[in-house]
């Protein structure tokens, strides 16, 4: 073999090995870029209460009046799993949720719109469903329970609403995803003037999306009911909320309540 020849096949080596050191590092550049699919790092949610989504329970109380108070946010984060994830708010919008890749790693932080006029809103169009006449009040609770023309008045905490929308394995279909939310709503009901809890309890609600395979099905070959995050916490908080007028102790008590005539 000339020197010719020689040097014409270490070329070749040299431009071989050059080739696939490229396409190496295209393959990790696209892998980096695949695990954050384009996302921004801070997503506005619209969170929102989906009426008759919870079926079993309109029309089932008697039409007595119910004022619903403003819904303060107090979640605490506690035990939630998300200790590595920021909860502060972002330009006046409350933390509600994160987008994470499948290592781990939040790609994008989510945010929602003011909760407690959410809440509060949601509740009364609840109370509205169950067959109750409500309304919502600006008022504090001492201030509503001596006005006059309500037979109850519902105080509510929101102490839990959280999703989480994670990366898993990829398909035929491109990148698969899952998502877990929950909400808790605390409320306590008071009969005027009294400042004594009429009922009391706590609605919990959790929504996945998509639902949790059988036993033996392929969680790949589930698909996502829903696009955004927000909407599979609008779920949950849907749920929680419709579930305070799903129990059946507060139903029995108030239809064995007796309401003087005014």
């Amino acid at each position: 073999m000339s020197r010719r020849e020689i040097a014409a096949n270490a070329f070749g080596s040299v431009g071989a090995i050059l080739a696939l050191c490229m396409l190496a590092m295209l393959a990790g550049c696209a892998t980096s870029q695949d695990e954050s699919i384009g996302l921004p790092p801070v997503s506005i949610q619209q969170l929102q209460y989906y009426p008759y989504l919870v079926k079993g329970y309109q029309k089932s109380f008697p039409n007595k009046r119910i004022v619903v108070l403003t819904a303060p946010d107090s979640r605490t984060f506690k035990d939630s799993g998300t200790d590595n994830i920021s909860h502060d708010p972002y330009e006046g919008h409350p933390a509600v949720g994160a987008v994470i890749n499948r290592k781990g790693q939040v790609i994008q932080r989510l945010y929602g719109p003011d909760l407690a006029p959410l809440v509060q809103g949601a509740i009364a169009q609840a109370a509205q469903e169950a067959g109750m006449v409500s309304s919502t009040s600006p008022q504090t609770l001492p201030a509503a329970l001596h006005a006059h023309g309500a037979d109850y008045v519902l105080a509510a905490r929101l102490t839990g609403l959280w999703v989480m929308k994670q990366r898993g394995v990829d398909s035929e279909g491109g990148p698969t995803w899952f998502s877990a939310s929950d909400a808790t709503v605390d409320v306590i009901i008071y009969k005027p003037p009294f400042l004594v809890p009429f009922w009391q309890g706590q609605s919990v609600a959790e929504y996945n999306d998509p639902p949790t395979p059988a036993a033996g099905a392929q969680p790949e070959d589930e698909t996502e009911i829903y696009d955004q995050p927000g909407e599979v916490l609008s779920v949950a908080l849907t749920r929680a909320v419709a579930g305070i007028f799903r129990r059946d102790d507060l139903h029995t008590l108030v239809l064995q309540d007796v309401i003087p005539a005014r």
